[in-house]
């Protein structure tokens, strides 16, 4: 017997929330306590870059939000970004947006020489533009190898990321996914979207497989690369993006993203999650992949 309206009714309610539940957005009510909002932090200021308005700083853990480890932030307010100096201790507030994690305000504290911390990320050993993209033997999320030789006569789109990145990191995958998605269809195959593993004691091809998976990348043109530990510390210090695993076990990274061209060369660097529009960035890809 079929079911009379108010009982459908019913039925098609408790499929919407069955399906709620088990959809993306379960995975933001599930991380609701750390969801967009201001929050009070306290760190050491590793690194800062007025050119594309960032700060790297190794900060305690940030309850809510994030446990203790180093990374890159932007500094949207100019004022704001004046009154930060490398080696600073610094209470600071950072607004999450969603989509970028942004230092509203800062309170220098004095000078972390007497904290015993020793800074080793910054900005000044990122790869610059118009070098050749420094090469790499690395294995994707299938475990086959794979090398940026591979990739010649296609335009790259190089990140890093790792599956237990509590912060930037699936912010970018998901970005990434948009350019992705809308990219032209007749220029996808000449495209190719390369994720880096800074974790390679974690993220093993199973683990970066799932990571894919569960953020939508299409793996048709998109490697998730991992690989023994040096062979991984290699790549990161030749971008100059961070280290796979600092003493105390956290990562630093800084959020990087490299465009290269068919010949190799680097092209444009994304730097800070407000660098990354997916807009700009797919019509830059667009221009690069498109016949001369």
């Amino acid at each position: 017997m079929m079911p009379d309206g108010a009982a459908r009714s019913r039925l098609a309610l408790v499929v919407s929330l069955v399906l709620i539940a088990s959809g993306p957005f379960a995975a933001g009510c599930r991380r609701a306590e750390g969801g967009p909002g201001v929050y009070d932090a306290h760190g050491v200021v590793e690194s800062v870059n007025p050119e594309y308005g960032q700060v790297v700083i190794h900060h305690d853990d940030i309850p809510g939000l994030m446990p203790e480890m180093t990374m890159s932030f932007d500094v949207p307010d100019p004022e704001v970004l004046a009154r930060i100096q490398p080696h600073q201790v610094v209470d600071f507030r950072l607004e999450f947006t969603g989509r970028a994690y942004h230092v509203i305000d800062v309170t220098p504290l004095g000078d972390a020489a007497g904290t015993g911390h020793r800074a080793g990320t910054s900005f000044d050993s990122v790869a610059p533009r118009g070098d050749p993209a420094p090469p790499f033997v690395l294995t994707d999320q299938d475990g086959n190898p794979l090398s940026l030789a591979d990739l010649r006569g296609k335009a790259v789109l190089l990140d890093f990321v790792y599956t237990n990145c509590p912060g930037p990191c699936p912010i970018l995958t998901g970005l990434h996914v948009e350019v992705q998605r809308a990219l032209e269809p007749a220029l996808r195959d000449r495209v190719r979207f390369v994720s880096v593993s800074l974790d390679p004691l974690t993220d093993t091809p199973a683990a970066l497989r799932e990571y894919a998976r569960k953020r939508g990348a299409d793996t048709a043109n998109w490697s998730f690369l991992t690989g023994a530990p040096d062979a991984i510390e290699a790549v990161l210090k030749g971008y100059g993006v961070g280290s796979a695993r600092q003493p105390d076990g956290t990562i630093a990274h800084l959020v990087v993203t490299f465009l290269i061209d068919g010949n190799g060369q680097i092209v444009q660097r994304y730097i800070g999650l407000d660098a990354h529009d997916p807009e700009q960035l797919r019509a830059d890809l667009e221009r690069l992949a498109s016949p001369t």
